[in-house]
């Protein structure tokens, strides 16, 4: 299926020459990674906290850009840079869901947006990226296909969020699109386990 995950190889390239200074300086890919997480909590709550004045939703998608070309980054710097480590992929996968949450749930906060699906999108980008994670489990590789991955969610929300910080969007429209996004991301949850076995299937040796 389609995703904006398909544009990371070029979106890489504008980022390497920022890599390089980043490795001649010292910084690692699980500083990044930890940086990205951390900040990611800290935005939720300022959001959260302040959700009552719209203009303050404006924060998500400015974090979301930085924080897609962050997660970019620590991966740059752990493959190309020698820097791949058991605690680098921990640290990866959980501040990815630990993000997400911090930057889905305070859209719940919102006016009178519905908390059962901000909630129900929540708990299937958790799933839908333990089902990604699972794949290497069953031997097949850690599966990223969409239609809503981490950066079509990280795009889809940061167009709602300006949407509602410039007062374009009320909250038929939060509902609408998490609704919408929760549907998707069912998809690329089944999407990936599927995927992840016909991998397995044709790696399998045959009889």
């Amino acid at each position: 299926m389609p995703s904006i995950y398909q544009l990371k190889p070029a979106f890489q390239n504008l980022l390497r020459p920022m890599v390089q200074r980043l490795y001649d300086k010292g910084i690692t890919a699980n500083q990044v990674t930890l940086l990205a997480g951390v900040v990611s909590v800290l935005v939720g709550a300022v959001v959260a906290w302040f959700a009552n004045h719209p203009g303050v939703f404006i924060l998500v998608p400015i974090w979301m850009l930085l924080r897609m070309a962050l997660n970019a980054v620590d991966g740059m710097l752990a493959r190309e840079f020698g820097q791949q480590s058991h605690l680098g992929a921990y640290l990866n996968e959980l501040c990815d869901i630990i993000a997400d949450a911090a930057l889905i749930l305070p859209f719940a906060l919102f006016a009178d947006a519905s908390l059962l699906l901000v909630l129900l999108v929540t708990l299937l980008a958790l799933f839908s990226e333990y089902a990604g994670v699972l794949g290497a489990m069953v031997g097949a590789s850690r599966r990223y296909d969409g239609p809503m991955g981490k950066s079509d969610r990280a795009f889809v929300l940061g167009v709602l969020a300006t949407g509602i910080a410039l007062g374009w969007l009320g909250t038929l429209w939060v509902d609408g699109v998490m609704a919408v996004v929760a549907a998707l991301l069912v998809y690329t949850l089944v999407n990936r386990v599927r995927h992840g076995l016909n991998q397995v299937t044709e790696n399998a040796p045959s009889a």
